[in-house]
């Protein structure tokens, strides 16, 4: 009688940001292409932790993760940013994982379960520092072919399975990072600056359209750079502000959202195209990490108060109700009372509607772990606390100020007690949501224009005036459409008003 074949049930488990689920669903895709069965952990062979490595307290939470994965009795395999940042010491030190693999171990993932499965020994990865993998030159890039980078190479064929329902979805256009800011290590395993050509993003997005994801979520380390890699034909300082009319246009998607531009690299162009592409959320997340220059400079990054202030007015000159979020670093080495005092000049002149304020500690094989004038951890959790009062009191008041304005909510959960959404300028889980009030019947994925009549924190509640698109619906009604049309024209309207 021939042995029956061997059970191959993975369970995936994602920490960390958009990008690293991004990731979890390309390996979904690989593994349910090469016959392993996807689960929810409870009978799962194999729990493959896809883990963060960006600061200390997400590298706690993802061997946190990876422990009690292990409990399960369940083998337990370690992908990721920090798995791939320290591979073979992870494995040292984590003798319940059964490997650690890296990001060239993606494409044969279900070739290296099963030799965990099997109990055969999976080598470690190794690590590298990925920026040496490509070349310098940018354009040069695209021809190297034997460096494996998450999200990218398919072609017109999608790799991907979605693990959820939501009728959000991020959309990887690029990867890596050519920046040196002396706090990061993200360029160092996530490597030099990758570009995904326009078309595939364009095949990924019409897929995801008839998965039902009804707002796209452009994630990369640094979308300002999107398209320098990719020659004259497909790339170009604006290549990100002509893949967007193609995204918007896709039957059956509502909404893209841009994330995480580099106040440095921001283009009037690009800001234009954000503010004025019908379908694109006006929404702005730039990535200012300070305001104070001399701060800046030792974290290798460029600005100020004046600069990021004129940034933001220009901003708000082509739409006056954008989302402008941001996230920021305090006690900095060297970072001085002075420098405190003028972020926190700028957060309240600024106005912006979310901000993510971090404490600084020291990142391995960064340059800002050898700079001098460290501070005490007291030190920093007190301007931490200090900033993160501020930040509350300013985002509550920039919220309150919307009472009264007509937003577009996408419904993204609806139960017995509550229905809630996010307007075009709250982004995925961190920027706020809208509670949508009232005995209208509405299902996950309508577009609903309300109306907001109160604010708690950053949250808005809003009144229902009318369902623009519903979720099955594979376009808007044409009244809903020129109404949409005509309220777009008098916004741009004023805007330019504004900006004479």
């Amino acid at each position: 009688m021939p042995e029956p074949p061997p059970s191959r049930r993975a369970a995936l488990l994602t920490l960390g940001c958009a990008r690293n689920e991004v990731d979890s669903e390309e390996l979904a895709g690989r593994l349910a292409d090469g016959g392993w069965a996807l689960t929810d952990g409870t009978d799962a062979d194999v729990i493959v932790v896809n883990t963060c490595g960006f600061v200390e307290s997400a590298k706690k939470d993802s061997v946190d993760a990876l422990l009690e994965a292990a409990e399960t009795g369940a083998k337990v395999v370690a992908v990721g940013c920090m798995a791939q940042r320290y591979g073979s010491e992870l494995a040292e030190s984590l003798p319940e994982a059964a490997a650690v693999l890296g990001f060239d171990h993606y494409p044969e993932l279900g070739e290296r379960l099963d030799d965990v499965v099997a109990g055969r020994t999976v080598a470690s990865h190794t690590p590298a520092d990925r920026r040496t993998l490509l070349p310098i030159t940018p354009v040069q890039r695209p021809a190297v072919a034997d460096v494996s980078v998450p999200g990218h190479g398919w072609g017109p064929r999608v790799l991907r399975r979605r693990l959820d329902d939501s009728p959000v979805a991020a959309l990887k256009i690029a990867s890596g990072c050519d920046r040196r800011c002396s706090f990061c290590a993200i360029p160092s395993f996530r490597g030099a600056f990758v570009s995904r050509p326009p078309d595939e993003i364009v095949a990924e997005a019409a897929w995801l359209a008839g998965q039902g994801v009804r707002e796209l979520f452009l994630v990369s380390e640094n979308s300002t750079s999107y398209g320098k890699d990719l020659g004259r034909e497909h790339g170009g300082p604006d290549a990100l502000e002509r893949l967007l009319p193609r995204l918007a246009g896709l039957d059956g998607i509502e909404r893209v959202r841009v994330s995480y531009l580099q106040p440095a690299e921001t283009r009037p162009g690009l800001l234009r195209a954000i503010a004025g592409t019908d379908g694109v959320a006006d929404y702005f997340d730039m990535s200012f990490q300070h305001a104070s220059a001399t701060v800046l400079r030792r974290m290798r990054r460029f600005g100020g108060t004046e600069s990021f202030l004129a940034l933001v007015e220009q901003i708000r000159s082509l739409a006056p109700d954008a989302g402008i979020r941001s996230n920021v670093i305090v006690g900095f080495p060297g970072e001085t009372e002075d420098d405190v005092s003028e972020l926190a000049h700028f957060l309240t002149e600024a106005q912006l509607d979310v901000v993510g304020v971090f404490g600084y500690s020291d990142e391995d094989g960064t340059e800002a772990e050898k700079l001098s004038g460290k501070h005490d951890p007291e030190v920093v959790a007190e301007r931490v606390a200090r900033v993160s009062d501020l930040v509350e009191q300013l985002t509550a008041q920039r919220a309150e100020d919307r009472v009264g304005d007509e937003v577009l909510v996408l419904v993204e959960r609806v139960d017995d007690d509550e229905c809630v959404g996010r307007a075009a300028h709250q982004g995925p889980e961190v920027d706020g949501e809208c509670l949508l009030t009232g005995e209208v019947e509405l299902m996950v994925g309508d577009l609903v224009r309300g109306k907001v009549i109160g604010s708690e924190g950053v949250d808005l509640i809003v009144a229902p005036v009318e369902a623009v698109s519903t979720a099955g619906a594979s376009h808007m009604s044409e009244l809903a459409s020129e109404s949409m049309s005509r309220d777009d024209r008098e916004r741009r309207h004023r805007a330019r008003e504004g900006s004479s």
